[in-house]
């Protein structure tokens, strides 16, 4: 794989810290759905459903932050907006966590 322009090791870090992330959340929500479905309740799935759209969207994020990271070479800051999504979903599947159980 070539690249425009020589940067380090600092794309790969962030791609990798972003999926670690990613992953940990995915994790949480296939425990969040293991639980749900041994207490058979019918809205005990949705810390899972909030967990697992707090995994796609940090899966989502870190792609694009990674690749903009490989292609420039001055990458433009993150919006703010994208974390404070992240960060919504990750109240809301704590929210939803002390409301159904």
């Amino acid at each position: 794989m070539s690249r425009p322009f020589a940067n380090g090791a600092q794309p790969e870090r962030t791609g990798l810290a972003w999926r670690r992330t990613a992953l940990s959340a995915a994790a949480c929500a296939v425990l969040l759905l293991g639980a749900s479905v041994r207490n058979e309740g019918t809205w005990d799935i949705i810390p899972a459903v909030f967990a697992a759209l707090t995994a796609l969207a940090l899966a989502g994020i870190g792609r694009h932050r990674e690749r903009s990271l490989r292609t420039d070479p001055e990458p433009p800051a993150l919006k703010p907006v994208l974390p404070a999504v992240v960060a919504t979903l990750c109240c809301a599947t704590a929210v939803s966590l002390l409301v159904t159980y």
